[in-house]
């Protein structure tokens, strides 16, 4: 059905570390995952995937036992950089806090009393010594990293509830759209999804993809890429910027599809 089979990720008790995502590869939000610490165990460090985005309405993973929680910042305020410059969300139990690579800022006040922010609970070998260091950073990668923190200031808690909700929204109006459509089914269909979902279609799905973009319209990835058992499914995916004409010349584009396969 998608979700982690929690029986076999028992197995991994004594592991090294276990990572998971949340949602998955598949959009869905797996409600397991709320359980999986009791099935791994104290001693195996659970490390969790995250859209940064959905915690604005989905309940963290450091609430139901992740001791490392890392996600792409790319979806606050950063365009396709092509391969360039990128900038990731770290974050830990303080067990692990003194092993994080990278900087750490801390809030502090200054001598005249003002808010100020100070690296902290970093090695001197981090500054001095090269080969010591638990990471390099550039300038290009500082500067995707800054403009990501404006971003979420300006966003706060209330406006990434806000964020997510709309996704959230988009997403349900799209996989709505795309199933009514006879022929196009929804995987997992009991899921709770976020921002992406799988649909399987008659046909190859990459035959599919190729008629919709001779349509001008990018409808998705191919599942088969990663198992050939998905060789019919498409992943779709939707943002805060989706709205209701894209849809309509998405789901206009896989009535299309659907029509000349079942000609």
């Amino acid at each position: 059905d998608g979700t982690l089979d929690l029986a076999a990720a028992s197995s991994a008790e004594g592991s090294c570390a276990v990572y998971v995502e949340q949602p998955n590869c598949f959009g869905l939000l797996d409600e397991g995952l709320l359980n999986l610490r009791n099935k791994i165990g104290d001693s195996t460090a659970l490390i969790v995937g995250v859209d940064a985005v959905s915690m604005g309405i989905v309940e963290p993973p450091g609430e139901w036992g992740a001791d490392i929680v890392v996600g792409e910042g790319q979806p606050f305020g950063i365009g396709p950089t092509a391969g360039g410059p990128i900038y990731g969300i770290f974050a830990c139990s303080k067990e692990f806090l003194r092993l994080m690579p990278g900087r750490i800022v801390g809030q502090s006040v200054d001598s005249e009393g003002k808010t100020a922010y100070t690296l902290t609970l970093s090695t001197r070998e981090q500054h001095i010594r090269r080969h010591r260091a638990t990471s390099n950073i550039c300038s290009n990668e500082t500067l995707i990293a800054l403009m990501g923190a404006m971003h979420m200031a300006l966003l706060g808690p209330e406006g990434l509830e806000k964020l997510a909700l709309r996704i959230a929204s988009s997403t349900r109006v799209a996989i709505d759209a795309l199933t009514s459509i006879e022929g196009v089914e929804l995987v997992s269909p009991q899921g709770i999804f976020f921002r992406e979902f799988a649909v399987r279609v008659p046909g190859k799905a990459n035959d599919a993809l190729r008629r919709m973009d001779s349509l001008g319209v990018l409808a998705g990835f191919d599942l088969g890429k990663w198992r050939e058992e998905l060789s019919d499914c498409i992943l779709v995916g939707c943002d805060e910027r989706t709205s209701e004409a894209d849809i309509s010349a998405l789901s206009r584009a896989f009535e299309e599809w659907v029509g000349e396969v079942e000609s």
